[in-house]
């Protein structure tokens, strides 16, 4: 099992903790790693774009002029791509850019992205993260003393005066333990996770 230290919100260290290796100590994945990214990008599309085609845009019925002897190019219509309000060609219509994971390969994704963050030593666990009131100054100031900027910081319960103390640091989120993903863990440069929080990955994910 790897031990990792374990900080309070003064950044002193107050003890350690073993993190289970079959959630923090696997062998990593890239291929699912990469694949669980680009679903969550994927399913975020709206795929709302859309174009007409020469079949949709009004107008255009009539032949502009006979086929020969007018010095013109051939022409069936005034709608064809190239005219000026012409349709597009393989015009972009409405679309599902979604995709699925099986549980497996997403769980198998989830743990070699927290074995990265371990291995990369950018796993930092706190004793706990408490705040009596939605001060934005107070978490930026334990942030500083983790010496940690671009952050995810996982609770395992919700606090909403953590929550709203965060949310406008442009480089920091908090999400809950059944909430985090793959690319979150990957676009923060820390990992920032309570005790409790490690508690309940541990258990859902071992």
């Amino acid at each position: 099992m790897a031990n990792v230290s374990v900080y309070n919100i003064e950044g002193k260290e107050v003890g350690s903790i073993e993190l289970n290796e079959a959630v923090f100590g696997v062998e990593i994945n890239e291929h699912l790693v990469h694949m669980a990214v680009v679903q969550q990008l994927a399913n975020k599309r709206q795929g709302t774009q859309s174009a007409k085609t020469r079949a949709e845009v009004r107008g255009g019925g009539r032949k502009p002029w006979k086929q020969k002897g007018t010095g013109h190019a051939r022409q069936g219509s005034t709608r064809s791509p190239q005219w000026t309000g012409g349709g597009v060609v393989f015009a972009p219509k409405p679309r599902n850019y979604s995709f699925k994971m099986n549980k497996q390969e997403k769980l198998a994704a989830i743990k070699s992205a927290l074995t990265s963050r371990v291995n990369a030593s950018k796993l930092v666990v706190l004793d706990e993260l408490n705040f009596s009131e939605v001060k934005t100054k107070q978490m930026k100031a334990v942030l500083d003393n983790l010496k940690v900027s671009k952050a995810l910081v996982v609770l395992g319960e919700k606090n909403d005066n953590v929550v709203l103390s965060a949310r406008n640091l442009p480089t920091v989120r908090t999400a809950l333990t059944n909430t985090i993903s793959v690319y979150d863990i990957l676009k923060y440069d820390t990992l920032v996770l309570t005790k409790d929080a490690v508690a309940k990955i541990e258990e859902v994910y071992a």
